[in-house]
């Protein structure tokens, strides 16, 4: 079977369930994990901006996309000539589903159920006793952060943390006086590339919260990924209860 993989996470899942280059044929060049397989599979543009021409060069059995991650227009147009499959995470139960389906889909059944065991491991963590609001930033200029809706918000619920924005919806544009009601601000490594003089920035006017890099992986890439996240959790977790 010929694939294609329209979402970096799960072009990764996909590789740690067991596929190969000879299933995966391509993939976006936002798509770096595995590092040490993706250079093999052949580029097709990027999550929002596809080379259609290229998909369809490919002449792949099927194709599987993200209702958040992929376009709407481009994913229809792709589904007049090939089967996609259309995913949609926001939480951790339905990611638990996303990899049973995928290892049905492709015969995988025993890895994808080790990957959900694993998944649950890494969030079966001693959470402190305080629920810390927590401000989750994503993007600057102007400054982004997540709604309750998103699947980041429910990462950070998992863990224990109340998202401040919570009563919002997806991702908005804030101020940095917004952030004042915060115990934590979040900076995350990705889609914005938050460096540690960013943090003396935010500091200027958020004086009384604690701000920290967070890998932006950890909270927003689903499939297989967050099964080997325990141990960023768990340490993440140990430096904020210090």
């Amino acid at each position: 079977m010929r694939i294609i993989s329209l979402v970096p996470s799960i072009t990764e899942a996909l590789f740690d369930l067991g596929l190969t280059t000879d299933e995966i044929v391509g993939r976006t060049k936002f798509c770096i994990h595995p590092k040490d397989v993706v250079d093999k599979v052949e580029m097709i543009g990027g999550t929002k901006n596809l080379n259609l021409d290229k998909i369809k060069s490919l002449k792949p059995d099927f194709i599987i996309a993200n209702k958040e991650e992929n376009t709407k227009e481009q994913v229809e147009e792709l589904m007049k000539d090939f089967k996609v499959l259309v995913t949609n995470v926001e939480t951790l139960e339905d990611n638990y589903y996303l990899l049973k389906q995928l290892g049905h889909l492709f015969g995988k059944e025993e890895k994808a159920q080790f990957f959900n065991l694993k998944t649950y491991e890494a969030f079966d963590i001693i959470k402190s006793g305080k629920r810390l609001k927590v401000a989750y930033l994503i993007w600057k200029n102007p400054y982004m952060t997540v709604g309750g809706d998103t699947f980041i918000s429910r990462i950070l619920d998992e863990l224990g943390f109340e998202n401040l924005f919570k009563n919002q919806k997806r991702y908005l544009e804030i101020q940095l006086e917004d952030l004042k009601d915060a115990d934590l601000i979040f900076l995350s490594s990705e889609p914005f590339p938050f460096k540690e003089k960013h943090i003396d920035e935010i500091k200027e006017v958020c004086q009384n919260q604690k701000i920290r890099i967070v890998d932006g992986e950890a909270f927003s890439w689903y499939g297989t990924h967050l099964a080997k996240c325990g141990e960023y959790y768990r340490d993440l977790l140990t430096k904020i209860n210090q």
